[in-house]
């Protein structure tokens, strides 16, 4: 059975930092493409960052471009989201996923297989 388990969310100033985290089991993590996206109340779920296999090529949602960092680390199974300059805007639960097999681009949501159940971050102005 496929889990990915979000953490590291939590309330922080405007400005601050955040680094999450999303631990991937029951599958090869180490031939899996990864995905973030974020929903906040009353909005539709949003493209995050993504990550190829080897962790080689990265792309952004433009909201977040040049402050957010995803990685990952194949040894450990885990993916990572490092959130910097955060904004008031970037409230909402923030979800990892997995790259499916669908032909789907990898910013919509039917490009992804398996789902975590969240983690909320909550930027304070």
């Amino acid at each position: 059975q496929v889990q990915l388990v979000e953490s590291g969310g939590g309330l922080v100033q405007a400005g601050g930092s955040l680094r999450l985290s999303c631990v991937v089991e029951g599958r090869t993590f180490s031939t899996a493409a990864m995905g973030w996206f974020r929903q906040a109340p009353g909005q539709e779920r949003e493209f995050v960052a993504a990550i190829s296999i080897t962790g080689g090529i990265t792309y952004y949602g433009d909201s977040v471009k040049g402050r957010f960092t995803i990685s990952r680390d194949n040894a450990k199974n885990t993916v990572y989201l490092q959130m910097n300059s955060l904004k008031p805007e970037d409230t909402a639960l923030y979800y990892c996923a997995i790259r499916g097999n669908t032909g789907d681009p990898y910013y919509t949501q039917g490009g992804y297989d398996y789902w975590g159940q969240g983690t909320q971050v909550t930027v304070s102005s």
